[in-house]
């Protein structure tokens, strides 16, 4: 495994701290990740996101879902030790608890999440706040008026 030093950008770029921390832990932890269940990761809009999990078998009440600051985690526990498997000749499907984590961006939200045929369905939204988007500055047309009532008071006297 390659590792890169971010240490020189770290230096010249102001804010992306969080950026560089995603891809130092991504590069350390490179051991080969669960792909259980899989899922489908979907841009629906500019600013809405689709996340879809195959969770065949689980119920609502067998699947948390969390939303931190940044970070969606989703939990699927189920309880195998009430579960006869003797009389199965063959046993393919999976039916073992799971943990997903999604690293979110800032101002990415969960707006609501379905669980319909065995597919659980979150919605995402990003929702930039208004002091955050861009603004349009108008540029003045000279000094502010205080200023120019001293420098004329001084050329006066």
């Amino acid at each position: 495994m390659r590792s890169f030093d971010l240490t020189p950008y770290r230096r010249s770029m102001v804010g992306f701290d969080r950026l560089f921390d995603l891809l130092e832990n991504s590069a350390r932890s490179a051991a080969p990740s669960d792909n259980y269940p899989p899922f489908d990761l979907e841009r629906v809009a500019d600013d809405r996101y689709r996340i879809t999990l195959a969770v065949a078998g689980f119920k609502k009440d067998e699947i948390d879902i969390v939303a931190q600051q940044n970070l969606l985690l989703v939990t699927g526990k189920k309880d195998t030790a009430n579960q006869d498997r003797s009389s199965f000749l063959h046993v393919g499907i999976a039916n073992r608890s799971f943990e997903r984590r999604f690293e979110l961006a800032d101002f990415v939200r969960v707006e609501n999440a379905d669980l319909a045929d065995g597919l659980l369905t979150i919605e995402l939204v990003r929702e930039i706040p208004e002091a955050m988007k861009p603004q349009k500055i108008s540029i003045g047309g000279g000094a502010p008026s205080s200023v120019r009532e001293e420098k004329t008071l001084e050329h006066a006297a």
